[in-house]
């Protein structure tokens, strides 16, 4: 990891145009994908329902999971009826979703049936975002998502993560370019970005975690650029503070990145980051909290509102004139994984090295830990204080993740990884390019490194179709009967 901006390299424009082809590798690997994103589960269900002539047999649609289509269904309620309330859309067939709450008007509980309507648990910035091109498609064609999921559905997720992604991987190639201090362990670090993590997987839905990268990506970017290059115009401090706080936005925990972020620059150079810094966070601030006020009446999530004599998870409502109660009502009848990890330490251990392990399944992430480590020993305390940003910021976040309550402890549901911390990605790639330079200096350690980026890629490309699905290595233990989860 070098301690000042190149100045000539010969071998610079060479690595340049390895990132290059990394990068649309590893595009086109993800919009091929988006282009035949489909529920190919219910291929055969729907041959058999059509030919036995039932009018329910449609049962395709790009929307994997009920974690995509609560936002999907915000979407459309947004551009088609001009409301949050999604009552009308999840009572269409094949729009179903079980990430829904319920309250009146007022932001009240309606636990009974007619009562209240129902809402996205999501919080809505991100879809009242994705619904501007939607509404530009429907009201230049008419055309709606109930009637054309595949080609609408497809060619919106190209726009909302595939050109995302484009601009990921050119900040992550900036970041990787400056920072790094072999021509080895750059390129190392950019194929792990390419293809090591579980952003590539997840294109195919709509998540809040790989939106969530991005920005980090965007702000990490502009934020080293300011404290490394002396970099003072305005506009890079605006950038800095639009994506810190929109990170915050998408991803709760990030918080404690945007506010590292803050203090770091307030010290650095405390007039750009008043200038411009702090209104940008402000500006999604107020997006993020007017959102959820618009759409529940409420300056809090709708996720936080479980508590006795304010829930809105506990309700019945009407689908198809029949009375049903909310998935969340009675916690035994949810399915196993949504019931909670009873046992704190069982929880720890496989979420970083078990079935659901950010390390076993991803095993790079050692090398990112390695890295902050490196940081933290540095003479120039420019470069500690990196590692100290880095390394502060995983651990708060991982100790949040890791002492929820039992009915939080699911591994982020059915998720092919502990995808809360997908959102680190972009910082835990620049963390690792000084243990990437130190595994570059001998044969074994390139070999062991490139062990771990095969795993690395093995587990992001198992979700063959879906990313909603368990990981390889639960599979594996189940199929071995080493664990007895009843997860399936």
């Amino acid at each position: 990891m070098t301690d000042a901006a190149p100045i000539a390299d010969p071998r610079r424009a060479l690595r340049r145009s390895v990132y290059a082809l990394l990068i649309a590798a590893s595009v086109a690997g993800m919009a091929g994908r988006i282009l035949a994103v489909n529920s190919v589960d219910t291929v055969r269900l729907e041959k058999y329902l059509k030919d036995q002539g039932r009018k329910d047999w449609q049962k395709q649609r790009p929307f994997l999971s009920s974690n995509d289509r609560s936002r999907w269904a915000t979407v459309r309620a947004l551009v088609e009826h001009g409301t949050y309330q999604i009552d009308e859309i999840v009572s269409q067939p094949n729009w179903d979703t079980i990430d829904m709450v319920k309250h009146d008007d007022e932001g009240r509980p309606a636990p009974k049936a007619g009562q209240g309507h129902l809402y996205s648990s999501k919080p809505p910035l991100l879809a009242t975002l994705l619904a501007g091109p939607y509404w530009l498609i429907y009201q230049w064609t008419g055309a709606t998502l109930g009637e054309h999921p595949f080609a609408i559905g497809r060619g919106l997720l190209l726009v909302f993560n595939g050109l995302p992604m484009i601009v990921y991987f050119l900040a992550v190639s900036r970041l990787v370019e400056r920072f790094g201090g072999s021509d080895w362990g750059r390129m190392f670090v950019m194929t792990c970005a390419a293809f090591g993590t579980f952003l590539s997987t997840f294109a195919v839905t709509i998540n809040n975690h790989l939106t969530a990268a991005v920005a980090a990506a965007i702000a990490l970017d502009a934020s080293l650029r300011i404290w490394y290059d002396d970099e003072r115009r305005l506009r890079w401090f605006l950038v800095a503070g639009l994506f810190a706080a929109f990170t915050a936005a998408n991803e709760l925990p990030a918080l404690a990145f945007a506010v590292a972020v803050t203090v770091g620059l307030l010290y650095k150079a405390p007039a750009g980051t008043l200038k411009a810094f702090l209104p940008g966070a402000l500006i999604v601030a107020a997006a993020a909290e007017g959102t959820n006020y618009l759409a529940h009446r409420s300056w809090i999530p709708a996720y936080a509102h479980r508590k006795p004599g304010d829930n809105w998870y506990d309700y019945q409502f009407l689908r198809n004139g029949k009375v049903r109660d909310s998935y969340w009502s009675k916690p035994e009848a949810r399915s196993p994984i949504d019931q909670g990890e009873p046992e704190p330490g069982v929880y720890v251990f496989h979420a970083l090295v078990g079935h659901h392990g950010i390390f076993s399944l991803t095993p790079v992430w050692l090398f990112s830990f390695l890295g902050m480590a490196m940081l933290c020993l540095r003479r120039s305390p420019d470069w500690r204080a990196l590692g100290l940003l880095l390394g502060s910021v995983s651990l708060v976040c991982l100790a949040f993740y890791l002492q929820m309550p039992q009915e939080d402890r699911n591994y982020g549901g059915m998720t092919s990884g502990f995808r809360w911390v997908f959102w680190f990605a972009p910082l835990w790639l620049v963390a690792m390019l000084p243990a990437a330079d130190l595994l570059a200096a001998h044969r074994w350690s390139r070999g062991l490194a490139i062990v771990f980026l095969g795993l690395s890629v093995l587990s992001a490309s198992y979700p063959t179709w879906n990313p909603w699905v368990h990981p390889w290595l639960l599979d594996f233990l189940e199929s071995q009967h080493w664990v007895g989860l009843g997860m399936r």
